[in-house]
């Protein structure tokens, strides 16, 4: 009997093409909206997780901003006027503090342009003064040559270990190692090269090159500029006492007064992707209630094609209850009908959704994902639509006396 009903509720919308495609675009723009609002969001927080996940395990960093600025410019005026990490507090911090792992003094210099004998890069290049152990402290490895050494540091050597951006770009047709980077009228010997890490936050990880940071503060001097500072701890079960330690240490070193908040921000990957979902979360909030305004306007409308129709086959119902339909297949089969537009609809929108958000979180290079929780609350909540939107119209068609409708013209 059901697979009955459901043949008649498929004819039927059949043979009411224009009817049925205006009900079921509503269910698909409101359906399409939020799958498509949250397949994005999902796919750039993706992305953004992928991309601040950069450190190396039980690591966080030390620095004068934070990695993320919410605010107007009283918020950055306050960060803007704390003291610079210099390299002389750097250097205390390794040497005072004493539970960690490995420090990494980090002191980079953006906007550059990197050049070879032949060719240049943009001008959106960097380059950065670093330790021995930056590799450990931040999840990197070189592909091929060597990296930064001690000897290096102490003889304030003009070496240089690349990004493969740069490889690609100036010594493409050509063995890397061995050739000269000119930064600022500043040769560099280039000694290696990083493996390439791709694209992070919309933007590169491989438009760097690293150079021993004595040498980096020998060519360009110390004004002006503030340290980052990453700490490794020994294990995760260390890590909340490393940081403690680091805090204590750090706020030593710059004088930081009892009772007044670190002249310096603390950030780690955990810390940057909860910051990442607490922000986000807003935008998923806002989606759906847009798309909650949608899908109720879209069962207002199904409300309303579904008694035009109950109206215009009053007839057809009294014919069937007169040779003994029941009202509750009347009421099923209407029942149906609401329900397989709203599935229907709710199946367009999803995949159509799906394709949007995924190409729009493409073009802003994140990975494709499928927000199956989303899907799942698509389904349902179309599901919901088709039968409470659907119930007082079929509960109307099944309870016409079937004399007053055969009487109907």
């Amino acid at each position: 009997m059901l697979t009955e009903l459901i043949k008649i509720a498929v004819n039927t919308l059949r043979s009411n093409k224009l009817r049925a495609s205006l009900t079921l675009s509503g269910i698909i723009i409101g359906v399409f909206s939020i799958i498509a609002i949250m397949t994005l969001l999902n796919a750039l927080q993706a992305g953004i997780e992928g991309g601040l996940s950069e450190l190396g395990s039980n690591t966080f960093q030390v620095q004068k901003f934070p990695a993320m600025q919410v605010g107007g410019p009283g918020s950055r005026n306050k960060y803007r006027n704390r003291p610079d990490i210099t390299y002389s507090q750097g250097l205390r911090l390794i040497e005072k503090a004493t539970i960690y792992k490995d420090i990494s003094l980090e002191d980079y210099i953006y906007n550059k342009t990197f050049k070879s004998s032949s060719d240049a890069t943009n001008p959106n290049h960097y380059i950065g003064g670093v330790l021995p152990v930056y590799l450990t402290c931040n999840n990197r490895a070189v592909q091929f040559g060597r990296f930064i050494t001690q000897t290096d540091l102490n003889n304030n050597s003009r070496v240089a270990v690349i990004g493969m951006d740069v490889v690609d770009k100036i010594f493409r047709n050509v063995n890397p190692l061995g050739q000269k980077l000119r930064v600022d009228n500043n040769e560099f010997e280039v000694i290696g090269v990083f493996e390439k890490k791709g694209e992070g936050f919309g933007q590169s990880n491989d438009n760097f090159a690293l150079i021993p940071i004595t040498t980096m503060q020998q060519v360009y001097g110390t004004n002006n500029r503030s340290l980052n500072i990453a700490i490794q701890a020994e294990s995760k079960d260390t890590y909340n006492e490393t940081l403690e330690n680091i805090v204590s240490v750090m706020r030593s070193i710059r004088k930081d007064k009892p009772g007044e908040d670190n002249s310096f921000e603390i950030f780690s990957n955990e810390s940057l992707i909860a910051e990442v979902n607490s922000f986000t979360k807003y935008f998923k909030y806002g989606a759906g209630f847009i798309s909650f305004i949608a899908m109720l306007a879209a069962g207002v409308g199904i409300m309303n094609i579904m008694l035009v129709s109950v109206t215009e086959r009053t007839k057809e119902i009294g014919i069937r209850k007169a040779v003994g339909a029941k009202s509750s297949s009347v009421l099923t089969q209407f029942l149906i009908e609401a329900i397989i537009l709203c599935e229907l609809g709710g199946f367009v929108g999803i995949l159509l959704g799906l394709i949007t958000g995924n190409l729009l979180g493409i073009y802003l290079s994140s990975p494709v994902v499928i927000p199956y929780d989303w899907v799942i609350i698509g389904v349902v909540v179309c599901s919901v639509v088709g039968i409470v939107f659907g119930v007082y119209p079929a509960y109307k068609a099944s309870k016409l006396n079937p004399i007053d409708a055969l009487r109907y013209e």
